[in-house]
């Protein structure tokens, strides 16, 4: 007899938006661009401890970086 089992799948692990990177999030970083996004909308990259900086100088660059803030799994 043949019986399956339901199996709840682990969620997966979120990790660093950085290219090539394949560090555990430990920051998310809040961003919208102003010409395509309402004002309120925030899209989130993530961020290893390594990243933050880098990714932040990147969109804060741009005018996009609204708030940086620990990743609540981190």
């Amino acid at each position: 007899m043949y019986v399956e089992v339901s199996r709840v799948s682990e969620p997966e692990a979120a990790i660093c938006s950085a290219k090539g990177c394949t560090d555990a999030a430990a920051w998310e970083l809040l961003w919208n661009n102003p010409k395509i996004h309402t004002p309120e909308r925030r899209k989130t990259w993530l961020a290893c401890n390594e990243h933050k900086a880098s990714l932040s100088d990147f969109l804060g660059a741009r005018g996009f970086l609204k708030d940086v803030v620990a990743h609540a799994d981190a």
